[in-house]
């Protein structure tokens, strides 16, 4: 299974219940890029756009690459008014750019489903002599902040929870240094959110990629199972996330 396009089935619900980055983030990166309308940006995987909009407002040439056809057509419409934004529906690890060059390529939460010796290589030799790479993502903890209910969940998972495939996609962000970038630092960012039974419910329904996956007779009894939980938790669960960001350079 080709989870990469796992997504572009649901471009609407996924966009409504992705978690958001912060300003900090989108600061530090057009700082550190020293973005302007004379730099030109692309960005791996924009999904529906939750990091796409404070790039294109520093001015910048912004290109897009998106593998989903129904996601690809989604950030189009919804940035369409930006004369500075363009997309290419492709394969980031496939597609020919050319002579393209660009002074910032970034990803939210997209790179780490290429594996390292293809796109760490790929967008090192896309970046210009002092160009940047951001990669970035938010990781959630569930358990820290409610661990009594966080194992009555994982007491659902057991019983209920069968995939065909699993989710085997990782990175080791560090091992970017090891293709010729400099300059490799780490930041990042803390945010709390509470989400009712039925809100965690649909955002682990349009947000995780074996869930969305998750087939009949399972998936009832599963998110059943998950809604009670959280109800009997006085129906509200407490996500404590990390957004963490990358940054490096090309020499």
């Amino acid at each position: 299974m080709d989870f990469r396009k796992t997504f572009d089935r649901i471009p609407e619900q996924f966009d409504k219940w992705r978690p958001r980055y912060c300003d900090e983030l989108f600061t530090d990166v057009i700082e550190y890029a020293k973005l302007d309308s004379d730099k030109t940006v692309l960005e791996i995987g924009p999904g529906t756009g939750q990091a796409t909009e404070p790039f294109l407002k520093s001015g910048c040439n912004y290109l897009a690459i998106e593998l989903g056809k129904h996601l690809a057509e989604f950030i189009k419409n919804k940035f369409c008014s930006y004369s500075n934004f363009h997309i290419v529906n492709d394969d980031f690890e496939t597609h020919d750019f050319g002579m393209q060059k660009f002074d910032l390529v970034y990803s939210a939460a997209t790179i780490q489903w290429i594996p390292e010796k293809i796109g760490f290589p790929k967008v090192y030799n896309l970046l210009k002599s002092g160009g940047t790479l951001a990669m970035f993502m938010t990781r959630s903890d569930e358990k820290s902040a409610n661990e009594e209910l966080y194992n009555k969940i994982q007491e659902v998972y057991q019983k209920h929870f069968r995939v065909e495939t699993k989710y085997t996609c990782k990175l080791n962000y560090d091992n970017v240094v090891n293709y010729g970038f400099v300059d490799f630092n780490y930041r990042e960012w803390k945010k709390v959110r509470v989400l009712n039974a039925d809100e965690y419910v649909e955002y682990l329904s349009c947000t995780q990629v074996e869930h969305i996956t998750l087939q009949e007779p399972y998936k009832s009894k599963f998110y059943e199972g998950i809604r009670e939980a959280v109800i009997n938790a006085e129906n509200k669960i407490t996500i404590n996330d990390t957004i963490v960001l990358y940054l490096t350079k090309k020499p």
